[in-house]
């Protein structure tokens, strides 16, 4: 487990490809992540399966530990828009739809398996740990409320890398025997997903072709046109699985991508080329997804990719916060005046001139910060602060500044804080 992504990656396909195309003559994959809901609150969970674009990959990841920042964290962060929600992501490198339905027989199994028995030769450090824990795999899909499943580009590379060499008639046939295998192996995985969850929401994404037309223009249309066979086999495959109470639907990736390979991959990168999606390419995915779900892709206000020193952006129930009092931003936790977090939690509250501390009431639970104290009492009980609560003047007036995210978690609600997005999630 202490290799490196880059490392793995040498024994993929995908960087070859586009090598290829360019030349005349002729990867990748990534990581697992999961977070874990409040215990008895209602959380959207969601579930990525699928290959390397599923896990996050880029070029030059070399480390095993380093988080991606795919489609599915983001597609985590947009349900912070909408409540609380949960990502488990188990995109594998080198995965073939084939692997994919070996892998759906263990989890619908629920019995731990072995590397070899996804998938041979598997490039991903980590398949190991996920061949083991397909019974919390199985536990996590057979909660889950949205599954996502980027799955088939390594089924067709190999034959996208012959494009130049292979007479149209022979092409055509490998193609459709590839597609066929790939319908068979999807509608077989998607019937052993809905026998762990009958009812969560499927979205299956088709695939994008990665090479522009700068860089193949002899074979351009040729491979969009493969794409566009793909995508129509995976429409077949969504229909034929499709139910009212349980919709799979049909990501159209592809179409995002067209025309615009080379802003959204590494086609044009230093060093070797890659078809996997830069971070533009990552929330082009995570858009088309998140449209499909919610009718919208969600960005903060540009204040929150100010400076580190400004405050960040944050989103209570869904509403980004615009104050008439500005957020402070102290020892990197954000700081808001009380009646600011009264209307925005929906909290009621009231401030002590004698003792210097402010109470917050929300339901059964009630929050006592003290000005400069190193502790709050939540129901009575101490809880410690990182920074105390302060006064600050604002105009000719003593503002009372208390710690968000504590009182936050202090009464009862779901905080998470997005790194990239400079923004503080939080859900009742």
């Amino acid at each position: 487990m202490q290799r490196g992504w880059s490392k793995a990656m040498k024994a993929g396909i995908s960087g070859m490809l586009l090598i290829g195309l360019w030349t005349g003559t002729g990867g990748g994959t990534a990581g697992a992540a999961g977070t874990a809901g409040a215990a008895g609150q209602d959380v959207f969970r969601i579930v990525a399966l699928g290959d390397s674009i599923t896990a996050g990959y880029e070029p030059g990841m070399t480390d095993v530990n380093v988080k991606p920042y795919g489609y599915a964290e983001r597609l985590l962060e947009q349900g912070w828009y909408h409540g609380r929600s949960a990502v488990s992501n188990y995109g594998i490198l080198g995965l073939t739809s084939a692997g994919l339905l070996h892998y759906t027989w263990a989890i619908k199994d629920g019995t731990a398996t072995t590397a070899e028995a996804i998938q041979a030769g598997l490039p991903d450090p980590r398949i190991g740990s996920f061949a083991a824990a397909v019974p919390q795999v199985k536990a996590e899909l057979a909660e889950a409320d949205l599954i996502t499943i980027t799955i088939g580009g390594n089924d067709v590379s190999s034959l996208f890398l012959h494009a130049r060499e292979l007479a149209e008639a022979d092409f055509q046939t490998q193609l459709t025997q590839r597609l066929a295998d790939y319908s068979a192996n999807m509608k077989a995985a998607l019937d052993n997903i809905r026998a762990v969850n009958p009812q969560a929401t499927i979205l299956l994404a088709d695939q994008y072709q990665p090479a522009p037309q700068i860089a193949v223009k002899d074979v351009y249309t040729k491979l969009m046109d493969a794409a566009a066979d793909f995508t129509a086999t995976a429409k077949d495959v969504v229909a034929e699985a499709n139910r009212t109470d349980a919709p799979v639907m049909l990501a159209p990736v592809a179409a995002a991508f067209a025309g615009r390979e080379i802003s959204l991959t590494y086609i044009f990168t230093a060093g070797t080329p890659d078809f996997h999606p830069t971070q533009q390419g990552y929330e082009t995915i995570a858009r088309v997804f998140s449209e499909m779900l919610w009718g919208e892709y969600r960005t903060p206000s540009a204040a929150a990719f100010a400076a580190a020193s400004t405050p960040m952006s944050i989103v209570v129930k869904g509403t980004e916060l615009n104050t008439p009092n500005k957020p402070i931003l102290k020892n990197g936790q954000n700081f808001l005046a009380l009646r600011d977090i009264l209307n925005a939690m929906g909290a009621t509250g009231k401030w002590d001139n004698k003792t210097a501390s402010a109470t917050v009431v929300l339901g059964d639970r009630t929050v006592v910060i003290t000005i400069g104290a190193k502790t709050m009492k939540v129901n009575g009980a101490d809880v410690a602060l990182d920074t105390p609560a302060f006064l600050q003047k604002v105009g000719k007036e003593d503002k009372t500044y208390l710690p968000l995210a504590a009182l936050a978690t202090g009464l009862g609600f779901d905080v998470n804080y997005s790194s990239k997005l400079r923004t503080a999630f939080i859900n009742p």
